[in-house]
């Protein structure tokens, strides 16, 4: 065969196949919309012979249409045999054993093949994933499932709800969100009746089946089309979803299974929290209706303010005021911490605004980090009154200091405020 030869071999192939796709969609384009619009009557003989390119089933084992379970037996091992892979190597050998073992695997089962008798190759929709239309892996086989559903798919219920989550908030001091303290708070939730156990029946027997629905608190109907079976669910109308049906109801709580009940819940806070941290605590919340895990409590903190402590981060920051001597000459002197007042010599020409810090004074790290520190910052007080003799002893100080003027840099550079900042 010669290249230009080929060409129009391949060609006329090519056009011969897309016709036979063309054919085929338009026959599975009118069955369907026929069964959109209510049509349930079989397809016409155009649709028919559009999904039946095929070979007939009894074609390719070579028996009748009244022949036995045993007939169709005999036949098929005698062509598996002859046209096995292992046995035929003659092109086609292939082709004609999957032909062969398709054809025997629906007529073998008496269902198929008493649907394969009415519809032929569209009712049972064979060698194409089920797809009577020749779609399969199609977007047309996904959109026939997003309308109808799978026909054999099977729906489990839904797990039982959670119940309800519950929050409150506590309030807290200052010193007891920095090391932490055990705060009881109160609260009214819906808990599982104890005389019931959340079963709702009276003395926790377990309540029986639906009825209607057989325990799976839906109701299904199957229909059978020539597309296959089509399947619809709905709940259950007689336990509303359920699967169980209150014949004898729990007197306490009157077949709800769960009461209200005021309880008091000791929340552990731990060392270091901020202001408007939440703490959750698993299983803490109201009870499920249904019977699965309670809900969470969660509990947000609000932080009193202190008097004389203020906090950022890790850090506590703390100002207090020296007189003018203290701040030229230096002086041991005693601050307050949270941990209690410590001993700290004031070094001297300490200026106000001058920064100290305390190491390890500071807030306790809730990931287990190290403890943050105390910031000092401090203020030299200048007396607005003084006595004579304060008086006398300031103006001979100011005779030795002199009067001099010398302007002060407004901007001071990063390393200075770094040394103040470390108190260096």
């Amino acid at each position: 065969m010669t290249h230009s030869q080929a060409s129009v071999y391949f060609n006329l192939e090519t056009r011969r196949t897309t016709d036979a796709i063309c054919r085929r969609c338009v026959g599975a384009g009118a069955a369907v919309a026929r069964f959109l619009a209510g049509d349930r009557r079989a397809p016409t003989r155009m649709a028919r012979e559009s999904m039946a390119d095929k070979q007939d089933y009894y074609e390719v084992l070579g028996v009748g249409r009244t022949s036995t379970a045993e007939d169709l037996k005999r036949a098929y091992r005698k062509l598996a045999r002859e046209y096995h892979p292992d046995v035929n190597r003659n092109d086609g050998s292939e082709e004609r054993f999957k032909e062969i073992n398709e054809a025997y695997e629906v007529l073998s089962d008496p269902d198929r093949r008493a649907a394969y008798d009415r519809f032929g190759h569209a009712a049972n929709g064979m060698g194409n994933g089920g797809d009577p239309f020749g779609f399969g892996g199609s977007p047309f086989g996904d959109l026939f499932e997003s309308f109808f559903g799978a026909a054999n798919s099977s729906r489990r219920r839904a797990a039982p709800a959670r119940g309800q989550d519950l929050q409150v908030t506590v309030d807290l001091s200052f010193e007891e969100a920095v090391f932490g303290a055990e705060k009881a708070v109160e609260l009214t939730r819906l808990e599982t009746c104890e005389d019931c156990h959340g079963t709702r029946m009276r003395e926790g027997q377990t309540p029986p089946r639906c009825p209607t629905c057989g325990g799976t608190g839906e109701v299904r109907r199957v229909q059978q089309t020539i597309l296959g079976q089509f399947m619809t669910s709905t709940p259950c109308a007689t336990c509303r979803g359920e699967g169980v049906t209150i014949t004898d109801p729990c007197p306490r709580c009157r077949g709800r299974g769960r009461i209200t009940q005021a309880r008091t819940i000791t929340v552990t806070v731990p060392p270091g929290i901020d202001e408007n941290a939440t703490l959750r605590l698993s299983g803490q919340g109201e009870a499920s209706p249904q019977g699965g895990p309670a809900g969470n409590l969660y509990v947000k903190v609000r932080i009193k303010t202190h008097p004389h402590f203020t906090r950022q981060g890790k850090s506590i920051h703390l100002q207090i005021g020296i007189n003018v001597a203290q701040a030229m000459l230096g002086d041991e002197i005693e601050i307050d911490t949270l941990d209690g007042p410590v001993v700290f010599k004031l070094p001297p020409g300490t200026q106000s605004g001058q920064q100290f810090r305390l190491r390890n004074k500071g807030v306790p790290d809730m990931r287990g980090g190290e403890r943050g520190d105390q910031l000092v910052t401090i203020h030299v007080v200048i007396p607005k009154t003084l006595t004579g003799e304060q008086r006398m002893l300031v103006e001979q100080l100011a005779a030795t200091l002199g009067s001099d003027v010398s302007p002060q840099p407004t901007n001071r550079g990063f390393f200075e405020k770094v040394k103040d900042a470390l108190g260096v």
